[in-house]
């Protein structure tokens, strides 16, 4: 029997450092953005991911009022709410919900592509997404990532 040993390191909340990014979303279609946003967010971009910890860094999305839908989705992607009384549900197209509060879209998406528990929950709280190209968090020295 060999006297070396090899264990595979788990990250804990000890051991995790997380970093700032800042994502443009001027002309990035949705779907292919939010998913990339998701994978950074649960850490899958880094060497010591575990899935039971958080692992993600932080996510900062400006300008999401310039974000794009691929093939006529604009006008016929229903997206629906509810308030929980009769009569309470409420749908509106991606174009007018885009109009009224454009960061819905995007935070909507990600929160479909994370874990439905409450790492998700824990996951979805380092997002932060506005419309315009300033942000709030410049204390932080984001970096600014690329897709």
């Amino acid at each position: 029997m060999s006297k070396q040993h090899f264990t595979t390191k788990h990250a804990n909340e000890a051991t995790v450092q997380r970093n700032w990014y800042v994502v443009d979303g001027t002309n990035q279609t949705v779907g292919r953005m939010c998913s990339r946003i998701a994978a950074i967010l649960r850490g899958k971009n880094k060497a010591i991911y575990t899935p039971h910890v958080d692992t993600g860094d932080y996510i900062i999305v400006i300008n999401c009022e310039k974000v794009k839908l691929s093939g006529s989705k604009m006008d016929q992607k229903v997206y629906d709410t509810y308030s929980g009384y009769p009569g309470g549900r409420k749908e509106e197209t991606a174009s007018d919900l885009q109009k009224r509060r454009p960061e819905v879209i995007i935070e909507r998406a990600v929160k479909g592509m994370l874990p439905k528990n409450r790492l998700g929950r824990k996951m979805y709280k380092k997002l932060f997404v506005y419309a315009g190209g300033t942000h709030p968090h410049i204390a932080q020295q984001p970096k600014e990532l690329k897709f």
